[in-house]
């Protein structure tokens, strides 16, 4: 069974940490349109397109450093054999969008760190949440933030690794500083199906394993009782460690969860044409090292995980796009 733990904060005293599943919605509004906009760049489609047209990279577009060109198009939202939330699956159409090849880094963060002098929600708590592996549970751990996300007792995390215990608030000002944004997570999705509505249960393909090598960082073993880390890492990887998918894309699969823009929507009323919104949490995508089938298969493309934004988790990155 899947939960989403949360780091629950209010007026800078740390409460407890929790498990949510809010549904939310919006009884007054009625399904009538045929479909509507997500996002400036999505439309919901009520129904299925009747073609599809392979759409080309333009032979003049130049492509930001660092980023890949997802091509525009229709892309099915969802998966009909996963959580409650990951259904009933509906069409989107995408617009054209860059997305960052990685997670950022802590390197990348640490340059945006040095420019504005900002700082994370994590630092200013004076903590953030940390899976203690003996314990087996979530924790609060002083000390711990981007630049040491298992604490101060621990060493600093690698400059080539994802940056971590960074809330949503974090992710989006560090974005708005290289001139870019947060996905939304259909943007994502439609990103994860290598923009051509692949059906496969991960970016690459159906297996975790090619020629019994992982192809991602997750969860070896049974969670939370012990990691036979046969992906070589316990906690995070070196960004584009396990190569990248068809698209040109890097730990779209386990590795850390990714922040999206949009807060938290019920696919069952999207599907009737109805917008309502969750205000308490935000979206990830992706999955993270912490994840395992029999508890939590985010990792998966349809996957997904909500999160309070002022939370900051071990687990838990973000892409931009532009």
């Amino acid at each position: 069974m899947f939960f989403c733990f949360l780091l629950v904060k209010m007026k800078n005293i740390p409460l407890l940490i929790v498990t949510l599943l809010v549904f939310a919605c919006n009884s007054e509004k009625k399904a009538e349109q045929t479909s509507f906009d997500f996002s400036p760049t999505v439309k919901i489609l009520k129904e299925a397109p009747t073609s599809f047209l392979k759409q080309e990279i333009p032979k003049t577009l130049v492509i930001p450093t660092g980023m890949v060109y997802v091509p525009g198009g229709y892309t099915q939202i969802g998966t009909t054999d996963g959580m409650d939330f990951e259904r009933p699956m509906f069409w989107a159409e995408v617009k054209p969008f860059f997305m960052d090849i990685s997670p950022v880094t802590v390197a990348q963060f640490r340059e945006f760190i040095k420019a504005t002098n900002y700082k994370t929600y994590a630092e200013n708590f004076g903590d953030g949440g940390f899976f203690d592996k003996d314990m087996k549970g979530w924790t609060l751990k002083k000390g711990a933030n981007w630049e040491y996300p298992l604490g101060k007792d621990q060493a600093k995390a690698p400059d080539n690794h994802p940056v971590t215990q960074v809330s949503w608030y974090d992710a989006v000002a560090y974005a708005k500083w290289a001139g870019k944004r947060l996905p939304s997570e259909i943007e994502w999705e439609h990103a994860a199906r290598n923009a051509t509505n692949d059906r496969t249960i991960y970016p690459f393909g159906n297996d975790l394993k090619k020629d019994g090598k992982p192809l991602a960082n997750t969860w070896n073993g049974v969670f939370p009782d012990y990691n036979k880390n046969t992906d070589g890492f316990f906690y995070t990887s070196p960004v584009g460690y396990f190569g990248k998918t068809k698209l040109g894309l890097t730990d779209m699969t386990g590795n850390v969860w990714q922040w999206c823009d949009n807060w938290k929507i019920n696919y069952a009323e999207i599907a009737k044409g109805i917008m309502p919104t969750d205000t308490l949490e935000k979206v990830e995508k992706g999955g993270s090292f912490l994840c395992e089938p029999g508890w939590c298969h985010g990792y998966r493309v349809s996957g997904r995980s909500f999160t309070s934004p002022e939370t900051s988790l071990m687990h838990v990155g973000f892409r931009c796009v532009k």
